[in-house]
């Protein structure tokens, strides 16, 4: 049997829906400058679906160190891994700044964030160690741990009293043998904008013996006093042993980055294969993470403009009854019921008639019959923006629990072309 034959018949969950879905959907193009408000198949759009949090994708003085690293140093410095040829004195610097800022000994650079995450699990676990996951972690430590070759344990999203069962359970399989356990989940969940609940899973070391590794991608630049991520803003930095975090969210690039003690940013620097055999980070995006860190650390009025903003779109969403969970962070979920045909409508409805533009999640993602709109709120959208997003939810709110919206799936990829 050819082996694509099967993928004309079966597209997976998501790419069933693909004739409808591309372009619009599903890699839809957002032109323009990075902002605010971005173009959408030739009209202007309130978006909120970038990660941008603190606004430097498109500050002036990211723009301008950017470019002038561009002038000076091309794309293509350093060539090489970065163990072989594609090292420098800034790659060293930037690392400094980042373990000064973070509170750890050392830090490692990574070429990419997500490749980087799965490397790093995939490097520290031998087939006797036994890993503990929240069960929402992101899909980078779910790749990651499908590479290992030992037990792995899952704990319900954010129940630390779960979490221990299967410490227990983990505790009793390394017993005797030279493995050991490391538990991994992250410092803000992207999807519902929870908070892990990093200090009381330290609290667990009283009583197991394991390390603890946390995805922090969105908490970095965004939680915290000055915006050091969850170990600053739960005072528990000293309880992570590994800390990772990318450049794709506040620091608006391309990159990661992982802390730790010295030992074992070390080992990982001699035995991650992503990083061994492949392109060391290039140095427009070094030069321009220098300058990224110069304006967290010194304009901390991003971040308070992030928070403002954050909490008068999640209070007016409250205010107007809607579910927004439990999220204590930037990430703004909006829950609905709602099967695909009424989702789609209802998204087409906001990005044609009220000109906004935000993510939808349902089905696989999320349970069949129910659908998300996240909303990235960030430090440069500004009033006007969140009041007419917020009439604009009270109006096709509306629509749908009156079911005015056309049962069928909208054929947007060629109606709207």
């Amino acid at each position: 049997m050819d082996i694509f034959a099967k993928f004309q018949k079966d597209s997976g969950p998501i790419g069933q829906y693909k004739e409808q879905a591309h372009e619009y959907f599903a890699f839809p193009k957002l032109e323009g400058e990075i902002s605010n408000r971005m173009m959408f198949r030739g009209k202007e759009k309130i978006v909120w679906s970038l990660n941008n949090y603190l606004g430097l994708a498109n500050h002036p003085e990211i723009r301008k160190a950017d470019a002038e690293a561009a002038a000076q140093w091309g794309m293509a410095y350093p060539m090489g891994a970065r163990m072989m040829s594609g090292n420098s004195n800034y790659h060293d610097q930037l690392e400094r700044e980042f373990a000064e800022f973070i509170g750890k000994e050392d830090v490692m650079l990574l070429n990419y964030g997500y490749q980087g995450m799965s490397s790093a699990i995939d490097s520290l676990l031998s087939r006797h160690d036994v890993v503990v996951y929240d069960a929402e972690s992101h899909a980078c430590i779910i790749d990651g741990l499908r590479m290992h070759m030992g037990k792995r344990f899952k704990f319900n999203h954010n129940d630390v009293d779960d979490c221990a069962k299967q410490l227990e359970r983990a505790a009793k399989l390394v017993e005797g043998t030279p493995g050991g356990i490391l538990v991994i989940t992250e410092g803000v969940f992207g999807m519902n904008g929870n908070q892990g609940r990093i200090a009381d899973i330290i609290a667990l070391k009283k009583r197991y013996d394991f390390r603890l590794f946390v995805d922090d991608a969105h908490g970095f630049g965004t939680m915290g006093e000055k915006g050091a991520g969850i170990g600053e803003e739960q005072n528990c930095t000293e309880g992570i042993d590994l800390y990772f975090s990318t450049f794709a969210k506040s620091l608006a690039g391309i990159g990661g980055f992982i802390g730790g003690n010295k030992d074992i940013i070390y080992y990982l620097r001699y035995n991650m294969r992503s990083q061994i055999f492949a392109k060391s980070l290039p140095m427009t995006m070094v030069i321009g993470g220098l300058k990224r860190m110069e304006l967290i650390r010194t304009r901390p009025e991003l971040k308070a403009k992030l928070w403002e903003n954050v909490n008068k779109l999640q209070n007016g969403l409250r205010e107007r009854g809607f579910n927004i969970g439990t999220t204590n962070t930037p990430v703004t979920p909006v829950y609905m019921e709602s099967g695909v045909t009424d989702a789609t409508q209802l998204v087409v409805d906001l990005r044609e008639n009220y000109h906004i533009f935000c993510s939808m999640v349902m089905y696989p993602v999320i349970p069949k019959g129910h659908l998300i709109l996240r909303l990235i709120p960030t430090a440069v959208h500004t009033d006007e923006d969140i009041q007419i997003t917020l009439d604009a939810f009270s109006e096709v709110r509306n629509k749908l629990e009156k079911q005015l919206y056309p049962k069928e799936i909208p054929q947007v990829s060629n109606a709207l072309a």
